[in-house]
């Protein structure tokens, strides 16, 4: 388990070795929320991959248990008018896309629980190997603010009932049913994790940067030409769903520990 970072310790750590370049999350006792200082991190990180040409492949990776366990909903809370709650899934989808965007190949290293944002992080990633202790949800509708950002990214990783699946029921799959569902490329033990993710980065680090760019970015035209709309459809909705009285009530009792409120 990774020792608690400093106060004065970054959030997001950069660490880049023959090409490959690793962005770690670096808030393990916040589970790595996706707050607005963790979105804006890597924005910024992402902005700066992206013009640098010594980076090949970019690893997105995490300290702690958790991979990312979503927004803090403190702080969705905390915002509570609706143009203030939009504008903070504004900003996650920006980051989203930036990632597809990227004219590196990006590779989720998955050792903990990916949920809600936190999956949909994974599936926005083009390649993810995860850890067989890693677990993935999107809970949101148990609690009053269905998972509609996550279900753009999950959505197009996943077949559409599956995709469902995850979404209506906020159920927890394990690891290797995440690869059976198409969310994940490989599990392996935790112990191999770190190493086999190294190994895909080196290989893909030797290929022709300029052809894996426009692979990439032709890949994604020619599957996704609706994804920016998706996105600013989503925000709409899963802004609105914090916003609504059910969704205010479900963040209450998510906060208190409490059961979900019956609906």
């Amino acid at each position: 388990m990774s020792a608690i970072p400093r106060p004065d310790e970054s959030i997001l750590l950069r660490d880049d070795r023959g090409g490959v370049c690793t962005l770690t999350l670096n808030r393990p006792g916040q589970m790595n929320l996706l707050t607005t200082e963790m979105l804006d991190a890597l924005q910024e990180a992402f902005e700066a991959i992206s013009a640098d040409k010594r980076v090949r492949v970019v690893v997105l990776a995490a300290n702690g248990k958790a991979f990312s366990a979503g927004h803090d909903v403190k702080e969705i809370r905390a915002l509570g008018e609706l143009p203030k709650i939009q504008e903070l899934f504004g900003k996650c989808s920006r980051m989203m896309q930036t990632i597809t965007a990227l004219p590196q190949p990006v590779i989720a290293r998955v050792q903990g629980v990916a949920a809600a944002a936190g999956c949909q992080l994974v599936a926005q990633c083009d390649l993810a190997i995860a850890s067989d202790a890693a677990r993935f949800t999107t809970p949101g509708v148990s609690w009053g603010f269905f998972c509609s950002t996550p279900g753009v990214a999950i959505g197009r990783n996943l077949s559409r009932k599956r995709a469902m699946e995850m979404l209506l029921t906020g159920e927890q799959i394990d690891a290797k049913t995440a690869a059976e569902w198409g969310l994940v490329n490989r599990v392996v033990a935790p112990a191999d994790l770190a190493a086999e993710t190294d190994k895909l980065a080196r290989e893909l680090a030797e290929k022709p940067p300029q052809q894996l760019a426009a692979g990439k970015r032709a890949f994604y035209q020619q599957m996704d030409l609706g994804v920016a709309k998706a996105y600013d459809l989503a925000s709409g909705v899963i802004s609105a769903s914090f916003a609504h009285e059910e969704g205010r009530k479900g963040v209450d009792a998510f906060l208190d520990k409490r059961k979900p409120p019956k609906q």
